[in-house]
């Protein structure tokens, strides 16, 4: 989907919890975790989280046509905990995928480092050489006729992560606008769902789970 054709669903928010520190929204597909370069590209999440809640602030992001679970901190506090929390990968993530081709295997990890495709950025590559490290690990759900359900677990948090290191093993994300071609790119919508994050609350550090349904 280009810039220019960028058209984001309209709803009220999907607020899954609130408190005097979090809130967790379940992410729409097709809408920007945060406002793009240019006036078309304003409408966001951040910003319709912030029409209803002033004091909310970023914490991480989820590419524009991912959906699910997405946390906001409630205060400056809040924000440093969480980040610090995404940044020593404290986080616990799952997301939900269907993938071209049927997987082979019950489970698997993919490690293969990750840079930016400078002539043909956003887009994400491997790269042995200079790449910065990158873990996904995967568990498969069920096939689908040619398609494959799966689990998948980021262990780091890498750009376009899930989706490059699906493409990588033959088998990209349904629907992916950058790296999906053929059948394989035909579905109405990017097939990745931020199902599942695990986090810490930051005041007390009790663990916390929050989840979003699949929708497709």
């Amino acid at each position: 989907m280009s810039d220019d054709a960028y058209s984001p669903p309209d709803g009220p928010l999907d607020v899954l919890h609130q408190d005097h520190a979090l809130l967790l929204v379940d992410k729409p597909a097709g809408l920007l975790s945060v406002p793009g370069r240019g006036a078309h590209l304003a409408d966001c999440l951040l910003t319709r989280v912030q029409r209803a809640f002033p004091e909310a602030l970023l914490v991480h992001r989820l590419d524009r046509d991912t959906s699910g679970v997405m946390v906001f901190a409630l205060s400056p506090h809040a924000q440093r905990h969480l980040g610090l929390q995404f940044e020593r990968r404290h986080v616990k993530k799952t997301y939900v995928a269907r993938v071209w081709g049927r997987v082979e295997g019950k489970t698997g990890r993919i490690d293969l480092p990750l840079i930016v495709d400078w002539p043909n950025r956003p887009k994400q590559k491997v790269d042995h050489a200079r790449g910065k490290p990158a873990l996904t690990e995967w568990r498969k759900v069920r096939e689908e006729g040619a398609t494959t359900r799966l689990r998948l677990y980021p262990r780091t948090g890498r750009s376009h992560q899930l989706r490059v290191h699906m493409l990588s093993i033959g088998h990209p994300i349904l629907g992916d606008p950058f790296y999906a071609t053929g059948p394989a790119g035909a579905a109405t919508r990017l097939m990745l769902h931020s199902e599942y994050l695990r986090l810490r609350h930051p005041d007390g550090g009790h663990g916390m789970s929050f989840s979003a349904k699949c929708p497709f």
